[in-house]
Formats: structure tokens, sequence, C-alpha cells
């Protein structure tokens, strides 16, 4: 899910590459209704806090190479940055639920030591995600049509890094901990979802993680 420079400059920027399951991040379309017919439930939670993947090292698709973690966010003008690339309906869908001023962890993914970095703010709610029209891009998507985008985008903002950098495996300890004998993590879409380069948590599942950031490692 890369986030580019809010001009359309051809920098690339998070998780532009795919994920676990091959998605790559994208965003969501202000007051859009979900393409290909899929329908939104309105009975579905509506989460105020997120968890975003990027690629923080480099790998090279077409030419072009998707690496872009918090630190490359965190360079850009203003430290903002659009979070495009997006190519699965239910993380495209969470995005679309996101609000300006909501928080999101920045995850680092498909390296040597996954984990969460750092912190950013929701910008820009969702719109068009360009680069679906885009032949040179990696995530030029041809049965996207230019009156009816299938993929959307927001614009985050750098926030902090973590006073500690939170691995996976530590996070996956709490997980299974929670999970014997109850905590806020035991449904933490990390593990529940884990392919899913955009994932929503409750404000348990974010406070506790914050909390991490003080404590010594597990």
């Amino acid at each position: 899910m890369p986030p580019k420079t809010r001009a359309s400059v051809s920098k690339r920027t998070a998780s532009s590459g795919k994920d676990d399951d091959g998605e790559v991040a994208g965003g969501k379309r202000k007051a859009a209704a979900p393409a290909g017919g899929e329908k939104e439930s309105s009975e579905s939670p509506q989460y105020q806090r997120w968890l975003m993947k990027s690629e923080p090292e480099s790998r090279f698709q077409n030419g072009i190479d998707l690496k872009f973690g918090i630190e490359d966010l965190k360079a850009l003008p203003d430290q903002t940055g659009c979070w495009d690339g997006v190519r699965n309906y239910q993380a495209r869908n969470f995005m679309r639920q996101m609000k300006d001023g909501q928080l999101a962890f920045f995850y680092h993914s498909n390296c040597k030591e996954p984990g969460i970095a750092g912190i950013m703010t929701i910008v820009k709610e969702a719109y068009v995600d360009h680069t679906q029209f885009d032949k040179k891009d990696v995530h030029f998507d041809a049965n996207s049509k230019a009156d009816n985008p299938k993929w959307s985008m927001v614009d985050v903002q750098y926030q902090r890094m973590t006073k500690r950098f939170l691995p996976l495996s530590e996070l996956k300890k709490y997980h299974l901990q929670h999970r014997a004998k109850g905590g806020p993590l035991k449904e933490m879409s990390l593990f529940t979802r884990a392919r899913l380069s955009v994932q929503p948590l409750t404000a348990e599942e974010f406070d506790f993680v914050l909390s991490l950031e003080d404590e010594e490692p597990l």
C-alpha cells in the first residue's frame, strides 16, 4: 500500500507491492458505492483505529522498487502521502470506512523482521486511486473504468515512531496468551485476517498494543 506524495509524483510508497495474499495496498473513494455490485452491510462494525502494512525492503516489480517504509513516509513533503495500490476488496472497504483524524499503525511487512514501526494519521478520506488507470503502474487494472473506478486510496501523515519496534513475534505471543486466557488481542485481525494489508483494530486492541512500547520485550 504505497503512499505517494499528494501530487502525482511517481515515487513509490507504502506496501505498493503484493502482501501475503497477493493483495496490494489501495484506498477508498469518498461517498462511493462499492464496485462490482458488492454490497456493504450497514450493520458492519465501524472502526476508528487501523493497521496498514507496507514493505520497508527493496523488491522490484516491472522495474519499479516497491519499497516504502515508515522512514520513506517521514521523508515526504509534509510527511504525507497517498496510500495507493490496494487491490483487495475487503482491504479497500476498510479504507472506505476511514475518517479524517483517525490513527493507524504503520506495519512493516514482507521483511526480515515484520512488526509495528510507528503511528500515522488519516488526513484525507478515501478517493479514487489513479494508479488503477496508469498502464505503466504495477497496480494498473484493465477492468477498472474511469466512470466506475474500482479502487480507492486515502492520504496518511507520519505522526511518530513507536518508542520501540513491536515485532510480530512478540505480538503473536500476546495473541496466544489472550486467546487462551482472555485479553484484548485474542481476535486481533493481524492473526485472524493475517493476509489483509489494511486491517481494523478495536480501541482496546490499539491501546494495548500501544502500551507495549513502554514495556520490556516479552
